[in-house]
């Protein structure tokens, strides 16, 4: 256990000497003291740290030195880091990285009793980054800010440049910059959401309030300057020089606006493969949650798929990249909302295998449906590990043996991890 010594200024503690014990989930350095966990960013363990409070989170507190630095302690690599809220973990040496990822998989399972084997972390970040959503604020004496929220901040961090974004998102910061320079006049916070597709970069541009003629033709000369695939407000097509196309395996899928999208090509390619190897044997699969396809257009090149979203642009995406492919399976997607209506029992009978992949809130109605199913083998794949664990624990309790659980590292640098499982009966 740590201890702490403080130095005390009109009896109010200024600065404390904390020796952190580990790392916690969220990426912060934990120290304990008087039995009680305090939490200190870009801190690691085994390190002594001088700190300060922070106002409002008695908590936590502010690093202001390492004393005694952990060997594991390396450079960061972006200049922003420690301001910028994006990446939580720069400063730590790969191999108790991956270690401490893979760690947060096996702990959160165990506290759910789930025994399974957790097999070693997947590093899927490849090329990095192929979406990005920058901010735009006017600050303090109305200076435009373009960039990322800053950590535990609603403030804006301005950047340049990104280091984990992929190559492909190049001229992205300064799309953004131009954008806001002269949408932002108006004084409305922006959010611009830029995806790299084949036919070039994908714009979303969001806050601005509908834009007058001459707004939206100066913003279409700013989508020629920067050679735009597509410039959208809040989804609504502004001009389109290229399709923003994206492959999926043997597909070409046209995004709809803003629709969802695996943060990094090779994280969508290794979730993919993942499930792939799961339902194998499979001859007709349920892939729910399906956004665009990522999953069922693969899996159709020897499979039936039965395909459900709730989004139907992006059903509709993913319908029109199956009939457009020559030599898939049969492919049938449908608008459905798996939050309130989940598939049935009764609707799940014909299906070898089910894939459900939902957002952070995790599947807790499917999961109970599925829990009182007789499909033969269920594959998670999930972005949030403790909504996994609870609709692990729904099919566990109905009768399905989780087997083994892969963790696959998508978003790099940060506290976040995914995974996928495969359950069985």
């Amino acid at each position: 256990m740590a201890t702490a010594t403080q130095n005390f200024s009109l009896a109010r503690a200024v600065v404390e000497h904390l020796l952190i014990d580990h790392v916690g989930h969220l990426g912060d350095g934990v120290a304990v003291v008087g039995g009680q966990a305090i939490y200190v960013p870009y801190a690691l363990g085994g390190e002594s740290v001088e700190v300060a409070e922070l106002q409002g989170h008695p908590d936590r507190r502010r690093l202001l030195a390492v004393e005694v630095a952990s060997f594991e302690r390396i450079a960061p690599f972006c200049p922003h880091f420690g301001v910028c809220g994006g990446c939580a973990i720069q400063h730590w040496r790969q191999a108790p990285y991956r270690a401490w990822k893979r760690e947060i998989v096996v702990e959160t399972l165990t506290r759910a009793k789930l025994d399974c084997e957790v097999t070693e972390l997947i590093d899927a970040h490849g090329t990095g980054r192929r979406r990005v959503t920058l901010h735009a604020r006017l600050g303090t004496h109305n200076v435009l800010k373009v960039g990322f929220a800053a950590a535990n901040s609603h403030d804006i961090v301005p950047v340049d440049r990104c280091p984990i974004l992929d190559p492909a998102l190049a001229g992205a910061l300064d799309a953004a910059w131009a954008f806001a320079e002269l949408i932002l006049k108006s004084g409305k916070p922006l959010d611009i959401q830029i995806t790299a597709t084949r036919g070039g970069l994908d714009v979303d541009v969001r806050g601005s309030g509908p834009l007058p003629p001459p707004m939206i033709a100066a913003v279409s000369i700013i989508a020629e300057k920067h050679r735009l695939a597509r410039l959208t407000r809040h989804g609504e097509l502004i001009v389109m020089r290229n399709a923003p196309i994206i492959a999926m395996g043997p597909a070409q899928v046209t995004l709809p606006p803003g629709c969802f999208l695996q943060a990094t090509t090779a994280g969508e390619e290794t979730l993919a493969a993942l499930v792939g190897e799961r339902c194998a044997n499979a001859k007709h699969v349920a892939d729910l949650f399906c956004g665009v396809g990522p999953f069922a257009l693969r899996l159709a090149m020897k499979q039936r798929v039965s395909a459900f979203d709730s989004d139907s642009g992006a059903v509709i995406a993913l319908q029109k990249a199956a009939m457009a492919t020559p030599g898939l399976k049969p492919v049938k997607a449908g608008a459905r909302d798996l939050f309130r209506r989940p598939l049935m029992p009764q609707e799940l009978r014909d299906f070898d295998a089910v894939i459900f992949d939902p957002s952070r809130q995790g599947a807790q109605a499917q999961a109970l449906q599925l829990a009182a199913s007789k499909v033969p083998a269920v594959i998670a794949v999930s972005c949030n590990v403790a909504t996994f664990a609870r609709d692990a624990r729904i099919l566990v309790d109905g009768g399905y043996r989780l087997e083994a659980v892969t963790p696959v590292d998508q978003f790099r640098h940060t506290r976040h991890v995914e995974l996928v499982a495969r359950f069985s009966r």
